[in-house]
């Protein structure tokens, strides 16, 4: 019997996709993502911020894949329309969550106090979970295989870290970590090549500030652990070759 392939499907969302105003980074962002946890990107649609269209979208694509995400519309302004779309595809009304207007809170208690608007972000359909988002105080939504995430990619990469290894029907992702004192700047180059080198691994950044010192460390995850071992090895030959001491295990 051949194994079952898990599939997910994502959805677009935004008319400054559509319009070329901005263009999408979230595709290859995702699929690389899936592929580490061993899920298939089996589709994607892009539609415009109107309801009608993002129902259709979700209600079609959700019902034949195991999993689906949304990007885009998640955030304070009017044209925001994700959540509610989704409630109507769901057939739930939109309520706030506690623990996200908690978050939102914190955020921007030192940022101009939680406002009308930036509380919509703690909107989401009745039933949902919380995706942590550690950039930005405003979290993802998760409703049962629904994974409703943010359109600005440095933001969709942080819910996804965030939901690594927790998908159903993945494998085990294995994990390794280096750090080094160093701007993560310098060596970006060098951790997008040795991505590129090695598919099937997934090499998050995570730059800090601490004892006056910038640094970062890196964490390498993949479904096989040669592969892990293959790329942190590359990592720390890369980082010695520039002058910085790679640290294993993180700083």
């Amino acid at each position: 019997m051949s194994e079952r392939i898990w599939t997910a499907a994502l959805v677009v969302i935004g008319d400054e996709i559509l319009s070329g105003r901005t263009q999408d980074k979230n595709v290859a962002q995702l699929a690389s993502w899936l592929n580490v946890q061993g899920i298939r990107l089996a589709e994607v649609r892009i539609v415009p911020d109107v309801e009608a269209a993002i129902v259709e979208a979700v209600n079609t694509l959700r019902a034949r894949n195991d999993y689906l995400f949304t990007t885009g519309g998640i955030g304070p302004t009017h044209d925001d329309i994700t959540v509610d779309a989704i409630a109507v595809a769901l057939g739930v009304p939109v309520v706030i969550h506690p623990e996200a207007r908690a978050a939102l809170d914190r955020y921007y208690a030192s940022r101009g106090g939680l406002t009308e608007a930036r509380l919509r972000m703690a909107r989401v359909p009745e039933g949902a979970e919380l995706i942590a988002n550690r950039m930005s105080g405003a979290p993802g939504i998760r409703v049962g295989n629904l994974f409703i995430l943010a359109g600005v990619p440095h933001i969709t990469a942080g819910m996804l870290d965030a939901l690594t290894g927790t998908l159903e029907g993945g494998l085990p992702v294995l994990a390794r970590t280096v750090g080094a004192w160093v701007p993560e700047s310098e060596i970006a180059e060098m951790l997008g090549a040795t991505e590129r080198a090695h598919p099937g691994v997934a090499i998050g950044s995570y730059p800090f500030f601490r004892e006056g010192r910038v640094g970062a460390n890196f964490v390498v995850r993949a479904t096989e652990q040669a592969l892990v071992d293959q790329v942190i090895d590359a990592l720390t030959a890369g980082l010695t070759a520039a002058g910085h001491a790679p640290v294993e295990g993180g700083i």
